[in-house]
This record gives C-alpha cells, sequence and structure tokens, in this order.
C-alpha cells in the first residue's frame, strides 16, 4: 500500500492471515462500518489494524447508494448494472445532473478500542454517462470537475491525488509516523 509507504510498522493484509469470517457490515455510516470492520479484524489478528468503508453518495438520490454502494441492485449486480439503476433513479427525480461525493472512512483498533478514525471525501457530479476504462467501481459515472473528466478516464496516480481513499489514508499515514499515544 504505497499511501502507508515509510510509516514505523510491517504492512500486512487481510489476506496474510488464516481465513476468517468477515463482519457483518450492519451499520448506517461509513464509520460505523469501519469501526466494525478494524475491530473486528483487530480481535482476530491481536495485531493494531485498520479497515475502511468507502462509497459513492449522490445528493438527488438521498445519498443513495451510500454505505449500500458494493451491494447497490442486490448481491452480484455489475457496475453497468448499478449505473443503469443510478440513471433510472436521477430521471425518475426529473434529471441526470446531480452533486455526488466518494466517502472513505477508516478506523484503526487495538486491544478492542478505535484509537484513531479519519474520513476523506472528493466531491464531484454524476457524470451524463459512464467514461473510461481506468479506476473501479463507480469510477465511470464520478465526473470530477477540477479534471474536466471522470475519475475512470484520469489515471491510478491523478486519481490517488484528490482521491478519498487517499485522503483518509494521508491522515492515517500521517498519525501513524507521528508515533500512536
Amino acid at each position: 500500500m504505497s499511501l502507508l509507504r515509510g510509516v514505523p510498522f510491517a504492512i500486512v493484509t487481510i489476506g496474510d492471515w488464516p481465513p476468517a469470517p468477515a463482519p457483518d457490515e450492519a451499520g448506517t455510516t461509513f464509520e460505523e462500518n469501519a469501526r466494525q470492520k478494524a475491530l473486528h479484524y483487530a480481535a482476530i489478528t491481536g495485531e493494531l489494524t485498520v479497515a475502511e468503508d468507502s462509497g459513492l453518495e449522490i445528493d438527488a438520490l438521498g445519498g443513495q447508494p451510500g454505505v449500500e454502494s458494493a451491494r447497490y441492485g442486490g448481491e452480484g449486480t455489475s457496475y453497468p448494472q448499478k449505473f443503469a439503476l443510478i440513471y433510472e433513479g436521477l430521471r425518475a427525480r426529473g434529471g441526470a445532473a446531480s452533486g455526488a461525493r466518494f466517502v472513505c472512512a477508516l478506523a484503526l483498533a487495538r486491544a478492542g478500542r478505535v484509537i484513531y478514525e479519519a474520513r476523506g471525501t472528493v466531491e464531484g457530479l454524476v457524470a451524463p454517462e459512464p467514461k473510461g476504462a481506468g479506476g473501479f467501481g463507480y469510477d465511470p459515472i464520478f465526473y470530477y470537475p477540477p479534471f474536466g473528466q471522470t475519475l475512470a478516464e484520469a489515471g491510478a496516480d491523478r486519481k490517488a491525488s484528490v482521491s478519498h481513499r487517499g485522503e483518509a489514508f494521508r491522515k492515517l499515514r500521517t498519525f501513524l509516523t507521528a508515533g500512536l499515544s
């Protein structure tokens, strides 16, 4: 994870551990889900653990898909199908234009408690149509005005410089390099 390069900790992923059951993501906010996941995996590993929850909020859809971003439209729904549902919902509300944001909440847990939290956001608009083959998830429908293109068109390094996840992890990096209390 390049955003954490140089922190005074060995970085491993959950994939480096024996398979473990995933926690329920029953929170109603990104922060609640990040806390649940961090506490769950910290209890399993006994290690300092970071977890995040992220997704897309669309103003005209009352914040949907929000914490349900990965499951929007049901399990197994492809991103092109999710895009179609979003555009259908926007048309039903009188148009396809809407403000939107990507949100990332992360939590750092150790010994049964959350010791640090951060949030990152990037503001933009729902693009008139999906564009670009880069990125993942909702990037093809997220238009970022300062770049004049969707995040799927922006390229990985350019996207990382402004992304919600990048912002949250840069805050975590600052916390970790300053030393834990």
